[in-house]
């Protein structure tokens, strides 16, 4: 009787050790969510690259170039002798302004002013991060984005709606190279 007492008593211990198990979830997310948002963001992105592509062939004073970043650009002036683009860490002087693809101004660079940008580091837009550095100083020119390189889903929640593809003129005023970017 005393051994099976004790055996009942470390039975009970050694069960009461063991690890606790996992909940099992309640509701199983099946990613259809995720699935159609996905869907939902290629057609749009098909929709707006088709109208940019409509209002670039139309604009025939001008050569746009695709970027490898998904945007499309013109130049307006350009210096002869580029011998440096901005890189990370640098800090560029520029203006840039904001129109909607009929060429009505949404920001002024006025309404803007001057931005010092740290390149790759600045809270910009996705695009216009990444059109600084195709353009060195004393450049300009005319940036078409599609609202995923714009602001996106939501816009900027004041001028700018939802899925809404801008174009933009930017100069670059100034390049100040950071000290990582100089050669020796």
């Amino acid at each position: 009787m005393k051994h099976l007492m004790f055996f009942i008593i470390c039975t009970a211990i050694f069960l009461s050790c063991a690890e606790p198990e996992p909940r099992k979830p309640v509701q199983v997310k099946s990613g259809s969510f995720f699935n159609v948002s996905v869907e939902r963001s290629k057609k749009i992105l098909e929709m707006e690259t088709s109208i940019i592509q409509k209002l670039i062939e139309k604009d025939s004073a001008n050569t746009y170039r695709t970027s490898n970043s998904g945007f499309w650009y013109s130049r307006e002036t350009s210096t002869d002798s580029i011998n440096y683009l901005p890189k990370t860490n640098d800090i560029v002087l520029l203006t840039y302004n904001i129109m909607n693809l009929a060429n009505d101004t949404i920001y002024s660079t006025k309404d803007i002013g001057l931005v010092e940008h740290a390149v790759d580091k600045s809270q910009l837009f996705p695009g216009l991060r990444n059109a600084v550095k195709l353009l060195g100083k004393g450049e300009k020119a005319t940036f078409i984005f599609p609202s995923a390189q714009a602001y996106g889903y939501k816009g900027d929640n004041e001028r700018i709606g939802p899925n809404t593809p801008i174009k933009s003129s930017v100069n670059i005023l100034e390049i100040k190279k950071d000290s990582n970017n100089i050669k020796s």
